[in-house]
């Protein structure tokens, strides 16, 4: 079985949470950091279409989205515009994000991780 994909920050208690509960679960995993790596336009694009909006790829709480006003800019942008953002800056991201073989998780929420991984 493919490894599942994560980018986690090592600061963000969500993620440590998350490899938790993956590690529990003696799931496979590829971790990569977030920030410095940030998952790439094609992987963005994927998960857009799991999401309901665009803003639910965002890490809506951190500094660089409030530093770079995206709370009044988001909404006038193209997704292509917002994508690339995303992609060069991992801080912008709302993690972690997965990747799996059937598709793309935002965030960690322990009964929807269960129904794509488990």
């Amino acid at each position: 079985m493919e490894p599942i994909k994560i980018y986690a920050y090592s600061g963000c208690g969500t993620c440590r949470k998350a490899l938790k509960w993956l590690q529990e679960k003696n799931l496979t995993t590829d971790v990569r950091a977030i920030r410095e790596t940030p998952p790439t336009l094609p992987e963005l694009e994927a998960a857009l279409a799991s999401v309901t909006s665009l803003r639910q790829l965002f890490n809506t709480s951190g500094g660089d989205y409030k530093a770079l006003n995206l709370k009044d800019r988001l909404p006038g942008l193209e997704p292509a515009q917002a994508l690339q953002l995303l992609s060069q800056n991992g801080n912008l991201v709302k993690r972690p994000f997965v990747i799996h073989a059937k598709g793309t998780l935002v965030g960690f929420d322990e009964a929807t991780w269960s129904a794509a991984l488990l």
